[in-house]
């Protein structure tokens, strides 16, 4: 059975098949949900990240939650995350701590933390905070601070985990966090989104922000393991870049969610975003079949689930392409005029055992 999780900005919806239906529920409503990550050796294990309340996990594919780690309001302890901002989580297919996979998690104020026994208890990786960059990691709006926006494990390599920054730098660690390896010249500055592809373990693939300032710059690639990146960029109109993904069965098949600037990407009112397609070594390409209009819409988030396939979050509800992204259809969900005016968040896609 495959489960849905649409994080948005003032609660998690989970949407379950039904004959041949959907069935849509609401979890942690009016917390703001930051982030999702599901353990791919348990998929009813499933974690999410909020802003001020911590970290949550289910055991029973979402149909109950319940914090862990610590929260803003309990005794800080050297085991606990020390920050109730969660901006980011994964869980490592790699490591394993017998039933458990090792879990990553990141804050604001930006840190990592990691945890091997499912988030009772967790290690400040405090190595993190030590990088020659840090001193100039700033997040825009509250140039104050800056955030863990994204972790990406290697589905190849235990113990190597890439952390993006927002805003500042891409940073990776091999053996599981206790040292870190700081960003390289000419890599991405502001990592929204990093994937990699299991056919090919070396190759990296970025939707950045670096497109505001530097329009070449949104989309990134990198063949090397990060050493060096590249930036095909052919046929992007949009460079400001939030959500990319790739095709499970073909590498070479890339959608990107894109904006002309951050205002346009986030605004609740005038937003404007769209997609983008590429193949191979063809210029990316706009995608609109089946898909709301750009004006109206803020950026979406997307994932690949098996080959050929992918589902994409925006404001306007969840939609579908099982043509490696050329075609999409909106799900049949109930989605509010509520819900069409926050900002989606994540997407994760499991198929219960």
């Amino acid at each position: 059975m495959r489960n849905l999780y649409l994080a948005l900005e003032k609660r998690l919806l989970i949407a379950r098949p039904l004959k041949g239906d959907w069935h849509l529920e609401s979890h942690l409503v009016g917390l703001q949900v930051m982030c999702l990550a599901v353990d791919s050796s348990r998929p009813e294990r499933v974690y999410c990240g909020t802003y001020r309340r911590g970290l949550w996990r289910s055991e029973d594919a979402g149909r109950t939650w319940g914090p862990v780690g610590d929260l803003p309001m309990l005794p800080r302890s050297a085991k606990s995350i020390q920050y109730g901002n969660i901006t980011a989580v994964a869980v490592t297919e790699t490591e394993r701590a017998g039933d458990y996979g090792v879990v990553y998690a990141g804050t604001e104020p930006a840190a990592m933390f990691r945890s091997e026994d499912r988030g009772t208890s967790w290690q400040d990786l405090a190595n993190f905070r030590e990088l020659p960059s840090s001193s100039s990691w700033s997040f825009p709006p509250k140039p104050e601070t800056s955030h863990v926006r994204c972790i990406t494990t290697n589905p190849n390599v235990p113990g190597r985990v890439f952390c993006a920054v927002e805003a500042g730098a891409l940073v990776q660690t091999l053996d599981g966090g206790a040292t870190w390896k700081d960003r390289v010249e000419g890599g991405p500055y502001d990592t929204h989104t990093l994937v990699m592809h299991p056919q090919e373990p070396d190759r990296f693939y970025v939707a950045a922000g670096d497109g505001f300032a530097h329009p070449n710059r949104g989309y990134q690639e990198s063949l090397d393991g990060g050493k060096t990146w590249s930036y095909p960029d052919e046929g992007l109109c949009q460079h400001y870049l939030v959500s990319v993904a790739v095709d499970a069965g073909n590498p070479e098949t890339i959608v990107v969610s894109a904006a002309a600037n951050p205002q346009l990407a986030h605004d609740r009112l005038n937003g404007e975003a769209t997609l983008y397609r590429k193949t191979r070594n063809q210029p990316w390409k706009e995608i609109t079949n089946g898909l709301p209009k750009a004006k109206g819409s803020m950026t979406a988030v997307i994932t690949a689930a098996e080959s050929g396939s992918f589902y994409l979050l925006s404001n306007h509800g969840c939609y579908y392409s099982s043509d490696a992204g050329l075609y999409w259809e909106r799900l049949p969900l109930a989605w509010s005029e509520d819900l069409g005016r926050q900002h989606p968040q994540a997407i994760a896609v499991t198929d219960e055992k």
